[in-house]
Formats: C-alpha cells, sequence, structure tokens
C-alpha cells in the first residue's frame, strides 16, 4: 500500500502526521506483534511511529527550505515494514511551505549611476530579491519609495522570477540633485506579508549615456551533461551604440546570495569576449539546469552596464547504472513454503531521468522463485514452485537491474537464501528383508545381525532410532527372544535359543526418525538357528533302566546271519548331528557276534560252540556331530538249546533283506524331505510379509 500525509514545516516535534492502523486496516494492537518499524530514505529520522497509538509522529521540527531547496515540490520517502506476513508500505510525506522566511536582497545598499543625458524611460536594473519560501510565500511584488523622477517596473523573466527596474519617468538636472536616495521594498505573498528593504542611491552622472545591450536579454541553451571541460556554451551578443571606452563592454557573472559563485565553479566567462564555456563536469542528476546572470559594463565614465540572463538546461545521458537495494530477506524458508511465499524484498533505483532511469528487474528462469511489482521501483522476491532441500540446500539468486537507456547500462546483486528443512521423508531401509544365522546356544547377547537406514533430512528429522515391533509370527514375544540397540541397528539374543524348539523367528524392525511429526518405516529381519550337536541319541528299543542289561535268548545251533535284536535310537539333533552309527565295544575276548553299522541289528557271526556261556555285549551308538555324543545298551545273549524263538517274529521286525542294510538310503531321503519342507515354510513367511 501507498500512504500519503502532509505537515507544515513549522509543526512541532510530536505533531500527528497521520493514522496509520486506519489506513492500513490494521488493528493496533497487532503492530507490536507485527514488529511494525520504519525505514526512511536517505537516512534521517524525522519521523516514528507511536505503537500503542498507530500514528505516525513528526520526530523533529522540519525545514522545507533546508530540505529541498528550492523544488517546487517537497516530499519526504518512508517505507513501514511489517513482518508475519512480510509486508511493505510505502508512506510519502509532503512538507508544506509557510511563510517563516522574508524576502532579503544581496546587498543591503544599491549604488547605482545614471547620466544625466538619459532620456525618460532609461532602466536601471536591480537586484533580485531572493525568499527561500515558495509558492504564495514567495516574492510577490516589490514597491519603490516615492520619486519625483523614478518610478519601479517590475518584468517576469523566463522562469517566472520578477524582476524589479527602476525606471527614469522625468529628465534629470545633475546640478540640481546629484543623488537621489531611494528604498526598494520586496514583499511576499505570505499572510502575514513579510519584507526586505535595500536601500538604492542613484548617482547622476555625465556623459556615457548608451548602456551595452543583450540581444536577446533573456536567452536558453541545451547541453548535454558530462560534456569535456572548456566546452563551448554559447556567446553572449551584446551591442553598445556609443563609442571608444564608452562602447567597449567587459562581463562578468551576477551571483545569488542564496548560491553565491555556485554556477562560477562550473563555468567561465570570457571578459573580453563574452564566452561561456564549461568549466567542471555537469551532472544532470545534482542539476538539470542553471541560471546564469551576466554583467556586461562599459569603460565609459561614468560605466554603463546591461544584463544578460542565461538558462543553461541539461540533456539527460545514460552515465549512472541502476542501484539494488535489499530492503528485507527471509532467510532461511522452510522448504515445503507454498508458492507465492515472500522471500525478499528488494528496490531499484537509477538517478537519471526519463527512459535511462526506467529499470527493469529480472533472475534466472530456472530458479524456483520470481519478481512481483509491488508498486513503482519496489518488487517482492516470491516462490514460484516447490522447494526439496534435499534436491538443493539453498539457491545463490542473482538480481539483474537493467535500464532501458541506449547504451543499457545494468548491475546486479547476489544473495544467498538458505533453504531449511522440513521432516518429508521417511527413513528407508538398505533392503525390506533380511537373512542372519545364528547358532543355536549362544549366550545371551550375542551379535545377530545390524539392519542399515538412511534418511535424506537433516537434524533431529534425520536422527533414527530403531526398534523391534511387538508383532510377530511367533507364540511368546519375539522381545523375549531379540533386542536391538535403538542407534546403530544391532540386534542382539535375549536369551540362548534352542533350534529343536524354534528352527526360525521374523524379526520386525522399526526405524522412526526424530522429526515432528515423525516418520517410520519398517523391515523382516529372518533369523535362522543353526543347529548345534547338543543331544545325545537316545536308546529307545530295547528300553532298560541305567545300570540293567537287556537279556536275550538264542537258539543253540542259530547260524551265522541269524537275526538275535535290534537296537533302535533316535536323536533330537538334524543333519549330520543326527546321523547314527551302531558299534560293538571292544572287549577282550572275540565275540561271534557283530552290529550292523547302520541299522543297529545284532546278527550271528560265527557258529555257536556247543555249552557256550551267555556273551555280555556292549552296544554304542554314536552320532555324526563335532564333538560327537553317544549312547550305550548292555545286552546279555544266552544260547539255549531249546530255544526256537524267532525274535523277528516275536518283534514285527523284518528279517535281514537288502532293504534293512540300506538305512543310510532312508536317512538320505528323510534329509531330502525335510529340505524341501523347510524351503516351502520359507517362501510362505516371505509371501506373507509381502
Amino acid at each position: 500500500a501507498q500512504l500519503r500525509y502532509s505537515v507544515p514545516e513549522d509543526r512541532e516535534p510530536g505533531f500527528s502526521v497521520g493514522d496509520l492502523a486506519k489506513d492500513l486496516g490494521v488493528e493496533v494492537r497487532s503492530l507490536a506483534a507485527r514488529s511494525l518499524r520504519l525505514v526512511s530514505e536517505g537516512g534521517q529520522r524525522h519521523f516514528q511511529v507511536d505503537l500503542a497509538a498507530g500514528v505516525l509522529l513528526l520526530n523533529s521540527r522540519l525545514d522545507r527550505e533546508a530540505l529541498c531547496g528550492q523544488s517546487p515540490t517537497c516530499s519526504l520517502h518512508l517505507q513501514l515494514v511489517m513482518e508475519n506476513p512480510l509486508q511493505l508500505h510505502r508512506v510519502e510525506v509532503d512538507v508544506l511551505d509557510v511563510n517563516d522566511n522574508a524576502p532579503q536582497f544581496p546587498k543591503p545598499e544599491v549604488v547605482l549611476e545614471i547620466t544625466e543625458v538619459a532620456n525618460p524611460g532609461t532602466r536601471l536594473p536591480l537586484e533580485v530579491a531572493e525568499d527561500p519560501d515558495m509558492g504564495s510565500n514567495s516574492i510577490s511584488t516589490y514597491e519603490l519609495s516615492p520619486s519625483e523622477h523614478f518610478v519601479l517596473s517590475i518584468n517576469v523573466r523566463g522562469d517566472g522570477v520578477k524582476m524589479p527596474e527602476i525606471v527614469l519617468e522625468k529628465a534629470l538636472d545633475r546640478e540640481k540633485v546629484a543623488v537621489h536616495h531611494l528604498t526598494l521594498t520586496a514583499l511576499d505573498g505570505g499572510n502575514p506579508v513579510k519584507s526586505g528593504t535595500a536601500k538604492v542611491t542613484i548617482h547622476v552622472l555625465d556623459a556615457n549615456d548608451n548602456p551595452p545591450v543583450c540581444d536577446p536579454p533573456i536567452s536558453k541553451v541545451h547541453l548535454e551533461e558530462n560534456v569535456p571541460v572548456g566546452t563551448l556554451v554559447t556567446k553572449l551578443n551584446v551591442t553598445d551604440l556609443d563609442e571608444g571606452p564608452n562602447g567597449d563592454v567587459e562581463y562578468s557573472f551576477k551571483t545569488s546570495n542564496n548560491a553565491p559563485g555556485k554556477f562560477t565553479k562550473l563555468f567561465s566567462l570570457d571578459p573580453r569576449t563574452g564566452e561561456i564555456r564549461t568549466k567542471g563536469p555537469l551532472d544532470y542528476e545534482e542539476s538539470s539546469a542553471y541560471e546564469i546572470a551576466v554583467r556586461a559594463r562599459d569603460k565609459g565614465s561614468p560605466a554603463m552596464e546591461g544584463h544578460c540572463h542565461l538558462r543553461v538546461e541539461l540533456i539527460d545521458i545514460n552515465d549512472n547504472s541502476p542501484e539494488i537495494v535489499l530492503t528485507s530477506l527471509s532467510s532461511p524458508v522452510q522448504e515445503d513454503a507454498t508458492p507465492g511465499t515472500v522471500i525478499a524484498l528488494i528496490g531499484v533505483k537509477d538517478s537519471d531521468s526519463g527512459e535511462n532511469g526506467q529499470v527493469r528487474l529480472q533472475i534466472a528462469k530456472e530458479l524456483p522463485f520470481k519478481l512481483v511489482s509491488s508498486f513503482k521501483e519496489h518488487f517482492s522476491l516470491v516462490t514460484n514452485g516447490p522447494l526439496d532441500r534435499e534436491k538443493a540446500s539453498g539457491y545463490n539468486i542473482t538480481v539483474r537491474a537493467v535500464d532501458l537507456g541506449s547504451p543499457q547500462r545494468a548491475t546486479q546483486k547476489t544473495f544467498y537464501l538458505q533453504i531449511a528443512d522440513v521432516n518429508d521423508n521417511a527413513p528407508n531401509f538398505s533392503s525390506p528383508f533380511d537373512t542372519a544365522h545364528v547358532q543355536e546356544n549362544s549366550l545371551p547377547g550375542t551379535s545377530v545381525f545390524s539392519v542399515s537406514a538412511s534418511d535424506p533430512d537433516e537434524g533431529s528429522n534425520a536422527k533414527l532410532s530403531y526398534s523391534i515391533l511387538l508383532n510377530g509370527m511367533q507364540d511368546v514375544p519375539i522381545s523375549t527372544y531379540f533386542r536391538i540397540d535403538q542407534d546403530n541397528g544391532t540386534i542382539y539374543t535375549v536369551r540362548a535359543l534352542d533350534y529343536e524348539q524354534d528352527k526360525v523367528f521374523q524379526v520386525p524392525v522399526e526405524v522412526k526418525d526424530a522429526g515432528s511429526p515423525a516418520l517410520s518405516s519398517t523391515a523382516v529381519v529372518h533369523v535362522f538357528v543353526m543347529d548345534e550337536n547338543d543331544n545325545a541319541p537316545i536308546i529307545v528299543y530295547p528300553s532298560v533302566p541305567t545300570g540293567s542289561a537287556f537279556y536275550q535268548t538264542i537258539p543253540a545251533l542259530a547260524e551265522p546271519g541269524y537275526l538275535v535284536t535290534k537296537i533302535v535310537a533316535v536323536d533330537a539333533d538334524s543333519g549330520h548331528n543326527a546321523w547314527l552309527s551302531y558299534q560293538l565295544r571292544e572287549t577282550a575276548e572275540a565275540l561271534p557276534f557283530q552290529v550292523e553299522r547302520r541299522s543297529g541289528e545284532i546278527r550271528v557271526a560265527q557258529a555257536l560252540r556247543d555249552s557256550e556261556d551267555p556273551h555280555r555285549l556292549v552296544v554304542e551308538v554314536r552320532d555324526n556331530g563335532t564333538p560327537s555324543l553317544s549312547a550305550s545298551v548292555v545286552i546279555v545273549i544266552s544260547p539255549e538249546e531249546n530255544s526256537v524263538q524267532d525274535f523277528a517274529k516275536s518283534l514285527d521286525l523284518p528279517k535281514s533283506s537288502p532293504k534293512d542294510t540300506n538305512l543310510t538310503l532312508y536317512l538320505i531321503i528323510s534329509l531330502v524331505s525335510i529340505s524341501l519342507v523347510s524351503c516351502v515354510m520359507f517362501a510362505v513367511v516371505a509371501a506373507r510379509c509381502l
């Protein structure tokens, strides 16, 4: 928004200039919360904001003449900045002139000379009075004290300045009155009227009766700024009808008391030829025009003079580059900022005029930002698309300002905008499924596996913690078997595992970041328990109490190959750890029996002798694990002549056949079957996880 107020220059500090809260349409109590602050262009603090009342106050007494000089308008430009949301408002305060200055002549006393032969109508130019006030408060008219011979004439110059001249109304007679004393009064148009006076003393002389005449008396010249020093501005055309010294003209500048000698620093005047040349560099931005008054004075006695007025108007050239002012920058900005969010307030200035001072602002098209014109020479940089800190954590934004002059002039300003992270990315495991193996009977606290996850966010949004979910496929909570280090994701056993009880575990792991709200993801680790040879074989037949023996009778005439009995054993382990072999423990004497290594069948190895005593056999069953475990049974075999018992029939055991000797083949088939069942089970588990 742009506000405009006006204030007379004579108001005291504390004067209320305008009601900002009302004009901006905001509540007074919100001004402090939105950090309303005043930014004054030029660095002078003439105003202040009363946040409690919401009004703009005068901070110091204003002097329009000191602020703006002779400019017809006098405005002070302010900027109001409010945050949450960030807004920029322009305030323009017009300083109104009051009649606080009286007219003043360059000199309090003016001495003029006029020849007694001067004809009625002869004009004597007077110094122009100066009044710093403007408009109606400036000089309105001049008055001359009553005189028998002179009257006052007022001419208006091209720039509106009133020029007083004393006009001879009645012929003079030096012999009667040699000196005339008059009073010239300058009056302004203020209320009340202020005035200034100068004493005018006119000496009546003889001789030189034709003054130098400037043709034209008022002229105008257009000149480009920055022309080389010594450039000819103009040559005055002055004539004097007199001859000799009375017609020999000498030129000099007439200075003003408001800016004494200002143009004399920039222009030089040849006193003989009347040529005016540049003496220093001319700058349109410092002053667009100069008023030069030249006195043309002859060398007569008394000397007569004429006055030439030259207005030098400068033509602006494009000699100033645009200036970029970064008024406000909101950095960092959240990566989830909506399109149209104001990032920065940018002002641009160019001291040139016309097209030379018109500026276009631009940024690179590939950036997710755009420039929006707030009002003249002020722009807002806003987001023009989505931001993603994970792709770009910041932007070097170069703002380029180009004017419309010929040739164009440009300038650029680069600033860095940081993108702040928001928790918009969930942690991600390197793999949603992992497989781990652990030996059964491992000590509690054994490291099983380490899961790994990453989060492209930063700070607390990327700080990860791991946990095991409570839901699992086991009847007993999974947390009773495993725990996880929440910082590094390492899974440890809580207790020793038993392969014979659980062969595989499905451990669901969750990783969660520390953002707000927190984001998470899950993965499943399949932990396979590897078997250990921790179970000794168990003899299930014959079932004999510990420390006892099994008694078996056979016919005394049993032939070699006769099946005596069969040892049946099992092992709770699996694989190689469950492969069993049978053997007879060595004794001092040779026994007429043998045991099949794989089947556990005890057969007669050689013909028995008559009246042979009972034989004591120790059969040892050993598994294939490392280290190997074993069990044994004592069998006492008694040959009896009357024994016709067929052991195979009594036990419903098959007689010796090729199949009985191929128990190894059965074990292999069993292992293959178990492996196939395990594969099917793993496939089912994986399908359920997916």
